[in-house]
């Protein structure tokens, strides 16, 4: 790969399958994963989008991408298909999955020659647009640098959008008009934000005729749409694994994630779809990657592996369940040369894993490891938080004596095969995330974090054949910080961007604005920054499913029945 990491245009030729579409009369949209090549070609997401925008009368779209290693010279980002520079586009679509992409976008438009604030761009620049789930969650951070963000998921979005998009005329009164007709449009600057002297938002106001809450825009019917590689290449994460995407959503209701809540609710593609989306990618590749948060809860899946298996491929999943893994699914496993299998507990201790609503107990998790060892999967990984709410000394020695005993399980498996793998403990810090029960907490302290996982390590470091993963605290504070700021955030983007992406020495001249956002616990009524997104789920649902947690209580899953009226969604989603 070039420094770039574009690939040569013959060989977008041989994947695309077209000639590049002429520009006259076309709207121009430059798509762009803030992130390297290698690492944007894997989202499912973004590739989506891209065939989405194609599929359309009157549009082309081409892709852009982080340059990497990053390029101190101040070239130009260019496109992949045609080299043109960003400028020369109508739209800028930014797809942004992960908050640590925040800064890229920033630097994007630094490099692409544009005015970093909305307010200093003028007629002659792209629409700078933004969507994703980072900024389904909240895009405020970001919200000084984007014309305009779109909040829900593409195809019930892009359609309507580009039919009220008109190239070339004047920007305010198009994002004006765009914000009052298209649903899911939301244009920051149509929008003031009033603060409390105490630093908490007071109100988020509409200057001018538009909504008063964005609502997210879903697609209700997954049956009506296929999510596969558009694009296969060897130069990314999955290699030139096709992937299919099964769901959307997840029924089981975690406290901590995100993307259990703003995907309500839960849905799956119908058997048939995927029967046919697995014949398609069998065609093109001999790997095929299931995709969803929730994989092992899709109705089938043991007839779609079987299909997969029978057109001579290889399955990898993105997340199964311990207390999931039937063994027929891990014959599909073991079939597929699946060699390290993933298991996470995510706490310690069964008090935790009440506390965080996780809905697996040891018994589960020690049959997953048994039937995994036994089956001929030599290693495993286990994935843990550490500084969750409530959490206590002992539930962080939990980790220790929980990873101690699966390693005895393991051991005994292996004994029986004559062979020993390897256990890889992956330790994470909490980060508290809007649209959560946990939304509420603070984060723990970052000496804290760095105690834990010194014990952590310690006490693993003695077991043979287990290693250890920590992430670095600050990053997670990080992360925390662009999760849960408002629109003053934007000024540390715009001092980290100016610094080359040197976050200590921001953090240093700012820590009392910074902890602010990461520590503080919030009022049971506080306005948050993300609170003019409407996603369907009643905050005082959250709020109880909160009290709930920290009472050790847990919650049934989501029942994805008509007429339920538990979190809200359902009700909204009737309208």
């Amino acid at each position: 790969m070039s420094r770039s990491e574009k690939p040569p245009i013959s060989v977008l030729d041989r994947e695309l399958g077209t000639i590049y579409k002429d520009w006259r009369g076309r709207t121009r949209i430059a798509l762009i994963y803030p992130n390297r090549y290698t690492v944007g070609m894997s989202n499912l997401g973004f590739q989506q989008v891209y065939r989405l925008f194609n599929a359309l009368d009157g549009v082309v779209c081409e892709r852009a991408f982080l340059p990497f290693p990053p390029d101190g010279q101040g070239a130009l980002i260019t496109t992949v298909e045609s080299g043109r520079p960003l400028a020369d586009f109508d739209i800028l679509a930014f797809s942004i999955s992960f908050e640590s992409d925040f800064l890229h976008l920033v630097s994007i438009l630094a490099a692409a020659k544009i005015p970093l604030n909305a307010v200093d761009r003028g007629d002659k620049h792209p629409l700078v647009m933004a969507g994703g789930v980072a900024c389904w969650i909240n895009p405020e951070p970001i919200a000084p640098f984007v014309d305009l963000f779109l909040i829900g998921e593409a195809e019930a979005l892009l359609p309507g959008f580009m039919a009220a998009f008109e190239p070339g005329r004047e920007k305010t009164a198009q994002l004006k008009q765009l914000a009052k007709t298209v649903p899911g449009v939301y244009v920051p600057a149509l929008y003031r934000i009033s603060y409390h002297a105490d630093g908490k938002i007071a109100a988020c106001e509409p200057t001018c005729d538009v909504p008063e809450k964005i609502q997210r825009v879903y697609a209700r019917n997954l049956a009506e749409t296929t999510a596969c590689s558009t694009i296969l290449t060897p130069e990314t994460a999955f290699g030139d694994s096709f992937l299919v995407e099964v769901s959307r959503g997840c029924p089981h209701g975690c406290r901590f994630c995100s993307a259990g809540y703003v995907y309500r609710p839960p849905r799956f593609r119908p058997a048939a779809v995927l029967a046919s989306c697995v014949r398609e990618g069998a065609g093109r590749s001999k790997q095929i990657g299931l995709m969803g948060a929730a994989v092992s809860d899709l109705p089938g899946l043991g007839a779609i592996c079987e299909s997969a298996i029978a057109l001579d491929c290889r399955l990898s999943f993105s997340s199964l369940r311990a207390d999931a893994l039937t063994p027929e699914l891990i014959r599909v496993m073991k079939q597929s040369g699946v060699k390290t299998a993933t298991i996470a507990p995510d706490a310690g201790s069964a008090r935790m894993r009440r506390i965080i609503n996780k809905g697996i107990s040891e018994e589960d998790i020690f049959c997953a490891v048994n039937a995994l060892v036994d089956e001929g999967i030599p290693n495993l990984k286990l994935y843990f938080m550490i500084g969750l709410p409530e959490e206590r000394t002992a539930d962080v020695d939990a980790v220790v004596d929980l990873c101690d005993r699966i390693k005895g399980h393991f051991l005994k498996s292996s004994r029986v095969k004559g062979r020993m793998g390897t256990i890889t403990v992956s330790v994470n810090a909490f980060v508290p995330k809007p649209f959560t029960p946990f939304q509420w907490h603070p984060m723990a302290p970052l000496a804290d974090l760095k105690l834990k996982i010194k014990h952590i390590k310690a006490g693993l470091g003695r077991i043979a054949n287990v290693r250890v993963h920590a992430d670095v605290p600050r990053w997670a504070f990080i992360q925390a910080l662009l999760s849960r700021g408002d629109r003053k955030v934007a000024t540390l983007l715009t001092a980290a961007h100016e610094t080359g992406g040197n976050w200590p020495k921001v953090l240093k001249y700012a820590s009392a604005a910074t902890d602010f956002y990461v520590y503080r616990l919030r009022e049971p009524e506080e306005r948050f920054p993300w609170d003019f997104i409407d996603h369907g789920i009643d905050k005082a649902f959250l709020y109880r499913e909160y009290q709930r947690g920290l009472a050790e209580k847990e919650s049934p899953d989501c029942p994805m029945q008509d007429g339920c009226t538990l979190c809200g969604v359902c009700r909204v989603a009737d309208r």
